[in-house]
């Protein structure tokens, strides 16, 4: 009969580095996906700041567009008392 030669077994330095990698890759990949999460969340909160700011942008255009509006009426009513005034004195 042949001979049975015992199993090999794997080196202790070889299982640590392993169990090593194994930790390395599961922080880093945690790591990675934690850092992903929070650059989502503070992108959403610039973004929510964007949008309250435009529209702070798009009242205070339209505010200006009325006020010039408002304006040009009270030019043309002063105009308009300025000749009633003018008659009256003629």
């Amino acid at each position: 009969m042949g001979r049975v030669e015992p199993p090999r077994q794997m080196p202790i330095e070889i299982i640590v580095a392993g169990m090593s990698l194994l930790g390395t890759l599961a922080g880093t990949f945690g790591g990675i996906i934690v850092s992903s999460r929070l650059t989502t969340y503070r992108i959403e909160q610039l973004e929510k700041k964007v949008d309250k700011h435009n529209t702070v942008i798009d009242r205070t255009y339209k505010l200006e567009q009325e006020y010039a509006v408002l304006d040009e009426k009270i030019r043309v009513a002063n105009h308009r008392i300025g000749d009633l005034e003018e008659k009256t004195e003629v």
